[in-house]
C-alpha cells in the first residue's frame, strides 16, 4: 500500500520544516501540492509531505522522526 501524511508543524513555514529535513538527509515534499483551492479553504500557505512505500524500511522512518525531533530543538518547540 502507499502512505501519504500531509502536516504541518506549529506555526513554523512548510518550507523551512522541509529545508531542515533535507539536511538530515530526509526527502519530503513542501508546499501546495497542486491543491491551492484545498490550502485556501483550509486557510493555510502549504503543507508539508511524507509518503511511504513498501521499499522503505523502519530505520527510514526513524530517521523521518528524529528529523523533526530535530526541527523543534532548532525552533525550540
Amino acid at each position: 500500500g502507499v502512505g501519504v501524511v500531509s502536516f504541518n508543524f506549529n506555526s513554523l513555514h512548510p518550507l523551512d520544516v522541509g529545508t531542515l529535513i533535507h539536511k538530515e538527509g530526509v526527502a519530503i515534499r513542501s508546499g501546495h501540492h497542486c491543491a491551492q483551492v484545498l490550502m485556501e479553504k483550509l486557510n493555510v500557505a502549504a503543507t508539508n509531505r511524507a509518503s511511504f512505500y513498501i521499499y522503505n524500511t523502519k530505520e527510514e522512518v526513524d530517521v523521518l522522526i528524529a528529523s523533526l525531533q530535530n526541527v523543534a530543538k532548532v525552533f525550540k518547540l
